[in-house]
């Protein structure tokens, strides 16, 4: 195994568990799941050093540690809605890293934010939605007479779009400062 390759895998493990660690440093909004925290933040670090595929491995680790570590399951597909499928897409925001790279490359700091906010969108969205889906099918007592669809669109969105919009400020601040985290040969 080359270096390189050693290397990533090495940071896939270390952000997968500071991830776990933000994800528990948290502002919760509810009482049954949903917090405000920057659990987003290392797949969207790992998805920018290193390319589309860390990123989707480092948020599919993520969701099966929270699994492992006592997350609320009720039946195995929400598990994969909620955990495995929801963290992992966060790791789309690696689709945009070619843009990233070159933005920093011209050192063009407005460039390399707009990509980093849209990759950080696209993943929290896709997120936010798996979590609508899992509440619609499988927390849908909880909406009552509501509409299921307008209740978990509100109830997941009450957390989920402050941290994504959290995740693009502080990514953004984070690679427009320090370019220089988009070095990744050893």
């Amino acid at each position: 195994m080359n270096k390189s390759k050693l290397l990533m895998l090495v940071e896939i493990a270390i952000f997968a568990a500071v991830g776990l660690v933000l994800d528990k440093i948290s502002f919760s909004l509810w009482a049954q799941g949903g917090s405000i925290s920057f659990v987003m933040l290392p797949i969207l670090v790992i998805a920018v050093r290193w390319g589309l595929s860390a990123g989707l491995v480092t948020g599919l680790l993520i969701g099966v540690l929270q699994m492992a570590l006592g997350a609320y399951i009720l039946h195995w597909a929400q598990a994969l809605l909620d955990y495995v499928v929801a963290f992992t897409v966060v790791g789309l925001a690696g689709l945009f890293r070619h843009q990233i790279v070159e933005a920093a490359n011209n050192l063009n700091k407005k460039k390399i934010s707009l990509y980093i906010v849209l990759g950080i969108v696209i993943g929290g969205l896709l997120r936010y939605a798996a979590h609508a889906l899992a509440g619609a099918i499988f927390f849908a007592e909880y909406a009552g007479d509501q509409n299921v669809w307008v209740y978990t669109l509100i109830y997941n969105g009450s957390y989920m779009i402050p941290a994504i919009i959290l995740t693009a400020i502080v990514g953004s601040f984070i690679f427009s400062s320090a370019p220089r985290l988009l070095k990744t040969a050893v």
